[in-house]
């Protein structure tokens, strides 16, 4: 019996644990969403330059042949 209410008792520990967990996701606020959209802008800039820079390059490779 004794054996019985501790494996009852752990769990039900374990699921408050786990769903006390699951509550605690953080929401994303408005200036998070911003800072992450300058983050894909910035990237995407970035990758642009490359593309430019290597254009640039084989435009410079071209004229010299």
């Amino acid at each position: 019996m004794n054996k019985l209410c501790n494996g009852i008792v752990a769990a039900l520990a374990a699921g408050i644990l786990i769903a006390g967990l699951s509550a605690c996701e953080k929401k994303e606020g408005p200036a998070e969403r911003a800072g992450k959209e300058i983050d894909k802008s910035v990237e995407s800039v970035g990758r642009s330059l490359e593309k430019a820079g290597q254009n640039i390059e084989d435009a410079a490779k071209d004229a010299k042949k």
